[in-house]
């Protein structure tokens, strides 16, 4: 399957809308960093670009057995997601190589700093590997929030709603004026805030401080209460900043949402 038939059919069915695509550099490495809100997120934020954009994938995404693991292998090749082997621990130094290969040689490379998809809908705390990222190669962050992938495919959903797609893709993000400073654990957490921040601010989502990671486990467990969640807990913002006063984005003015299913 190639991406020149994905694309076209994704667009047809899917209508994505996209605010601030100018924001992406014309050329020059990038990291595009995004709200992870459903699986479907690696496939339309490619489409609304000029350049090519690629994720990497869990490796058990190519490597199903049957028609159905060689559909989804050849899907995800088609949106141009790149397999990484996480087992062993290696998760995070393989992304990392992963990234700082495309950058370096001058492409886009998009990442979730959630580490794993939002168990609800909220935003959660970055992990610091964007950071890190950042900083090896200089390349600037640009933040990304995507629009209504959750509610398209929330969890457990394999076959996406249809329903219209969207994106809002702020201004780059410039830390070289950390540059050397990769391996100081106070400026990655600094860093990653300020991109989670800037996030927040595109996307309209409530923030937890916590990993995505943890909450999913006490989901799973049985006790889903994230910490600080109460009744009465007060809104909160990556590194203590203030929240910002911005909505959930919504399609452009006359081309209301439409869903079918």
């Amino acid at each position: 399957m190639k991406r020149v038939f994905v694309g076209p059919l994704l667009h047809l069915v899917y209508r994505p809308w996209v605010r601030g695509a100018e924001n992406v550099p014309e050329e020059g490495g990038a990291i595009l960093a995004s709200n992870h809100l459903a699986v479907i997120d690696s496939f339309f934020l490619p489409l609304v670009l000029d350049r090519e954009l690629v994720f990497i994938g869990k490796q058990e995404y190519f490597t199903g057995a049957g028609v159905k693991g060689r559909l989804t292998a050849g899907f995800m090749r088609g949106v141009g997601t790149i397999p990484v082997d996480r087992g062993g621990g290696k998760a995070s130094e393989a992304a990392l190589r992963t990234g700082l290969r495309r950058l370096r040689e001058g492409d886009l490379f998009g990442i979730y700093p959630e580490g794993t998809r939002s168990p609800d809908g909220r935003l959660y705390r970055g992990k610091t590997g964007i950071a890190r990222l950042a900083l090896e190669s200089g390349a600037p962050v640009v933040p990304v929030a995507m629009v209504g992938t959750d509610v398209a495919q929330p969890p457990g959903r394999r076959i996406p709603k249809v329903m219209r797609i969207g994106m809002v893709i702020g201004e780059p993000l410039d830390f070289s004026r950390y540059q050397g400073m990769e391996n100081d654990r106070f400026i990655l957490r600094s860093v990653t805030d300020e991109i989670m921040y800037a996030i927040m601010a595109l996307s309209g989502q409530e923030y937890v401080d916590v990993y995505a990671a943890t909450q999913k486990a006490r989901i799973a467990t049985g006790h889903p209460a994230a910490a600080g969640d109460s009744a009465d807990h007060l809104p909160s913002a990556p590194g203590g900043r203030p929240v910002p006063d911005v909505q959930v984005p919504v399609p452009p003015e006359g081309e209301p949402e439409t869903s079918v299913g």
